[in-house]
Order: structure tokens, then sequence, then C-alpha cells
């Protein structure tokens, strides 16, 4: 593959053959056409003195193992490595949360609870790959329909402390009907109580 190649030799975007660079194969053939590593490229927009853009999108790459893991990733995180500043690093971020935005399944504005699973359901796909606890709560109406969803606190590996007066406070700013309070057990543990 092209792009391989180029990584192999370093050589720069201008080495390449114009309808071969990320952002001119994005524009003949669309974005799903083209790898992880060119998408990167053209976020990052420019590699170092050193190395090409396309070499640095393949560090990060390998940094994260996974493409999954940049959702999780931190602006420190990020600019440890080597090429990767923090304007760099804040395009990657905001590509990231967006990405995770455009994945949610749920609309927020009427999501409906008809059963706890339905609850579970919703809230699953976001806090099952949380590091720390979170502990959120769903404003509904009603009508059992999401008005809101609020982180109240994020605490530690194995515990989260709240008051309930952080939790009514918004519930009566946004004229709640009621609440479902919810948090995650990211030791993986629901027994692990701390006391």
């Amino acid at each position: 593959m092209i792009v391989d190649n180029l990584v192999e030799k370093n050589l720069m975007i201008r080495d390449l053959h114009t309808a071969d660079r990320p952002r001119e194969r994005l524009l003949n053939q669309g974005a799903a056409a083209l790898s992880n590593q060119e998408l990167l490229a053209i976020l990052l927009r420019t590699g170092t003195k050193e190395e090409s853009v396309l070499h640095l999108a393949n560090r990060v790459l390998i940094h994260f193992e996974q493409i999954q893991q940049l959702k999780d990733a931190t602006i420190e995180e990020m600019t440890t490595i080597k090429g990767i500043g923090q304007a760099k690093a804040i395009h990657l971020l905001a590509a990231a949360e967006l990405g995770k935005r455009l994945s949610s399944k749920q609309t927020e504005a009427r999501f409906t609870i008809r059963s706890p699973k339905d609850a579970a359901d919703y809230l699953m796909a976001d806090m099952a790959s949380l590091r720390q606890e979170h502990f959120v709560v769903l404003f509904l109406n009603i009508k059992n329909q999401i008005l809101h969803r609020q982180t109240i606190f994020v605490g530690s590996l194995n515990a989260s402390i709240v008051h309930p007066r952080e939790i009514f406070r918004e519930a009566v700013r946004r004229s709640a009907a009621s609440i479902i309070c919810a948090h995650n057990h990211p030791s993986g543990n629901p027994l692990n109580i701390v006391s």
C-alpha cells in the first residue's frame, strides 16, 4: 500500500502523487476509503521537521494500540507523544468527542425510560469504559422522557461520594418529575465496598 511505503521511507506528503495524498483521496473516494492513519494525518495537518504527518499519525496509533482508546485520552497523555503539541492534541480530542457524540444511539431529548433495563441500556455504552467511578443522574419528565443527563460526581477507581443536595438541586432546576441515579464499577467488582 502506498501509505505504508511512505511511512517506511518516512517520505513527506509532497513526495506522494497528488491523487494518493489523504486529503485528495478523501475528496475523490470519500472518508470511508481512508485508513485510520490517513484520517489522523488529516486531523494532525502537519508532521515535524524530522517526519511526515503520516509517520506521526502512525506513532499515535501505535501509542494507543487501538483507535478506540483515543476516546479516553487526555491532553497530558497526547502531548507525551513526540510531535504532538497542545494544538494537535486539542484537534484529536475534539474529533474523538465528536465521534462519541455521533455514535450515541439514543437522542437524549425524548428517549423514554420504561424499565430499569431501558435506563441501563441508555447509560451502558458510555459508562462501561470509564476508568473512574461516575455518578450519573437522569432527570425525567412526567412521561419518563429524559430531560437531562448529568454526571454529578467523578470518584476514584472504587468509590464515589455524592451528597443528595447536588442531585435535588439539579432536579428542581430542571423541573424533573423523577430521577434515575446510576454509577459504574470500573474495578469490575460491584460488591467492592470501601468503609
